[in-house]
């Protein structure tokens, strides 16, 4: 991956309204606090011909970092749930879990 530095900030906020999106029950996003804040944030720190942000570079760490935050939950809810302890397993259902495949066994000849 790329670091800070060479990714802008706009890829950046694409990538964490795209994971707000996915953990969001709503259709639009505008109505969302959370979205309204991040793009507050992002209006505050831009860097225009007239100022210098110095800041700009810990506001896109810290946008970063809860995007990759938000990622990861959502990672491990999917993982979770599926493989989240379901009791007592057959020996083929854990195989099957772990991608193996049980040998099959040789049906006996008759006579």
């Amino acid at each position: 991956m790329a670091s800070i530095s060479t990714k802008p900030p706009l890829v950046t906020l694409r990538l964490l309204l795209s994971e707000i999106r996915k953990s969001s029950s709503s259709k639009k996003l505008a109505d969302n606090q959370m979205v309204q804040y991040i793009f507050s944030q992002y209006r505050k720190h831009q860097t225009t011909d007239q100022q210098l942000c110095k800041a700009i570079d810990e506001m896109h760490f810290k946008a970063k970092t809860y995007c990759d935050y938000l990622v990861n939950s959502r990672r491990y809810k999917e993982i979770n749930a599926d493989y989240k302890g379901k009791g007592e397993r057959s020996v083929e259902e854990t195989a099957r879990m772990v991608g193996f495949k049980m040998p099959h066994e040789p049906k006996p000849k008759r006579n």
